[in-house]
């Protein structure tokens, strides 16, 4: 990996002043990975991705797509009728990191009775 300069052709995510960093941590925090998960299955409403992501309170939904949507990962579409309707979906950028992370989850959801036995040896 190249060091991070101003060119920022490629991150370097060890670099403290690179941004990558901030958004690695938006699509990796809580909240990033399963939003980034449900939209994989297509353009959801908010209320949608609300139901679908048990726990999620509407303030931390609302900055996690925000935080997204400025990292370019995800598409906010609002339409201009009655009551409002907003739609979000992935962006180009959005659907390779949502794949890289659906394998990610997809490890760990088969490998889960494995790992939660080795915690148990601990």
């Amino acid at each position: 990996m190249e060091k991070f300069s101003n060119s920022i052709e490629r991150g370097y995510v060890l670099a403290a002043s690179c941004p990558s960093r901030q958004i690695l941590q938006h699509l990796t925090n809580r909240w990033g990975v399963l939003v980034m998960i449900v939209l994989m299955n297509g353009t959801k409403r908010f209320s949608e991705i609300r139901r679908e992501i048990e726990g999620v309170s509407e303030r931390m939904l609302t900055q996690t797509l925000q935080q997204l949507e400025h990292d370019g990962m995800v598409h906010r579409k609002s339409y201009n009728t009655v009551p409002p309707h907003v739609e979000y979906s992935l962006t180009d950028y959005g659907k390779i990191a949502g794949e890289k992370l659906a394998d990610l989850v997809d490890w760990l959801e088969e490998n889960l009775g494995g790992i939660l036995a080795s915690q148990n040896n601990c």
